[in-house]
């Protein structure tokens, strides 16, 4: 057995019970001997309710101190969480239900309300989202219910309430283990065929250790973050842990660490121009951070220590490299060294695959798993440090040459007048041979004839785009990440 969150976060609640663990975006404040007895308040009202070790718990709180408290009290109780996403359209959601079998949902009291009538659901679909009703999302698996916040019209009338619970916790609870699942996270995969990643509370605990030892936090520190992965080492730190609102709580607050999505941080120093003065470290993460973003995150926080971390669901994290050591690398995108603990090695075709105590158990409905295929073509460069060449599914054939875009996009995203830049191949329905495009989002002083003088020394001859497409904005994911299969859609030749 290794270590377990949860032990860890409620230690943690008994050293200081006194000091604010969260902060929400509306300012509402938990302190964390608060958020322990909320937690277990919880866990022991639903294991009266009949919720059993290993039961799936649909997971559909929105964003607060009180969702955390919530999250915790069913893990406490034995509970895994299913992060499912309820904002999916209805069959995505049927499908990954299908897998994940869940045997409770809990849920916002508002949530249910707007899912449970047909007007509120039409003005959330005109809108541009997607909700399925919660009530019965999946009626062959006969859920049981519990919501938090006020009783609204909508909310089942046999559901558990989860707000006003009085009394000290009595104590009790099942009976689990830090090898327990703690959560399950859909990654990927079609609508016939979703696939979630199971995480155990020690794998994450493991996690939030190596996370740690490169990005410490301690009691004093303000971390700002809507993630799990930043926010739970923020409270076994003893720091409070504050919710991301208006741009304006980031100086309020005396923030010390923010992570934020590259895409997001962009915007964000368009807006503020500089943050503040107290912030020491600048997290980038979820997606790839390009050179712009990178030096407007240094320009915006001279003072902070800016690092990109290589991470994937299944193995969080793997390696964290600072913006100069980025930028300083001409040749891929520097993923840093692996970080203690974690183990890797590399296929024939440079593949790197990863291990270590941090390792999700595996796929749900799989047979577990003591390494996985990040699917990240990779090298190791002088100083043993990991250096990406690209995605072995990005990976674009032309005239017998492999092309990996991530060992160039870089250095182009870098030149003078580009805000961001992707390779990506169009298949020859005919020939299989692929043309190599080079879109472009252009910045301040963009020419496009400059940029094409450049290529040859940055690129390899056997590489050289045969056009270049210019967009506005490349499309991203929902994860922010970059879109190649839409961006491939949006420039390819009528």
């Amino acid at each position: 057995m290794g270590s377990d969150l949860l032990a860890q976060v409620f230690a943690a609640c008994e050293r200081t019970p006194g000091a604010t663990a969260i902060v929400g975006a509306r300012g509402r404040e938990l302190t964390f001997g608060g958020l322990r007895e909320r937690a277990l308040r919880i866990r022991d009202r639903l294991v009266a309710e009949g919720l059993a070790r290993g039961d799936g718990v649909l997971y559909a709180v929105e964003p607060s101190p009180d969702a955390i408290a919530v999250a915790l009290g069913v893990v406490a109780a034995g509970g895994v969480l299913v992060l499912a996403d309820p904002g999916l359209a209805p069959e995505i959601l049927q499908a990954r239900l299908r897998l994940a079998r869940p045997r409770w949902v809990v849920a916002g009291s508002l949530l249910y309300a707007v899912t449970s009538f047909a007007p509120l659901r039409a003005l959330a679909r005109r809108r541009g989202v997607l909700l399925p009703g919660l009530r019965d999302p999946l009626p062959e698996l006969g859920l049981r219910h519990a919501y938090t916040g006020r009783w609204l019209p909508g909310v089942p009338k046999d559901a558990v309430r989860l707000r006003g619970l009085n009394g000290p916790p009595t104590g009790t609870g099942t009976d689990t283990s830090a090898d327990d699942p703690a959560a399950v996270i859909f990654t990927s995969g079609t609508t016939a065929h979703p696939r979630a990643v199971v995480h155990t509370r020690s794998s994450l605990a493991a996690g939030l250790e190596i996370f740690r030892d490169r990005f410490p936090v301690e009691p004093g520190d303000v971390v700002h973050t809507d993630g799990l992965m930043l926010g739970l080492p923020a409270l076994i730190g003893g720091a409070t842990w504050s919710m991301p609102g208006p741009d304006k709580l980031i100086f309020e607050r005396g923030v010390t660490h923010l992570y934020c999505v590259p895409v997001e941080l962009a915007a964000l120093v368009e807006r503020v121009e500089r943050l503040p003065e107290s912030l020491r470290h600048l997290l980038l993460g979820s997606a790839p951070a390009p050179p712009a973003v990178l030096r407007k995150a240094i320009a915006a926080a001279p003072g902070a220590d800016v690092l990109s971390i290589y991470a994937m669901t299944e193995a969080l994290p793997i390696a964290l490299a600072s913006a100069a050591e980025k930028l300083a690398c001409a040749e891929g995108d520097l993923l840093g060294a692996p970080l203690p603990g974690v183990g890797v090695r590399f296929t024939e075709d440079q593949e790197l695959v990863v291990s270590g105590p941090h390792l999700a158990r595996g796929y749900l409905g799989e047979p577990p798993r003591d390494e996985v295929a990040t699917g990240d073509l990779v090298r190791l460069d002088g100083q043993g440090r990991l250096v990406l060449l690209g995605r072995k599914k990005d990976m674009i054939l032309r005239d017998g040459f492999n092309i990996y875009p991530s060992l160039y996009e870089p250095a182009i995203a870098a030149l003078p007048g580009v805000a961001d830049a992707a390779i990506v191949g169009l298949a020859d329905p005919v020939t299989g041979d692929e043309e190599v495009v080079l879109a472009l989002v252009p910045g301040d002083g963009f020419q496009e004839a400059a940029v094409r003088a450049r290529l040859p020394a940055l690129v390899d001859a056997g590489a050289l785009p045969d056009r270049i497409a210019v967009l506005a904005d490349f499309p991203r994911s929902s994860r922010r990440k970059l879109d190649r299969a839409a961006l491939r859609a949006a420039i390819r030749r009528p």
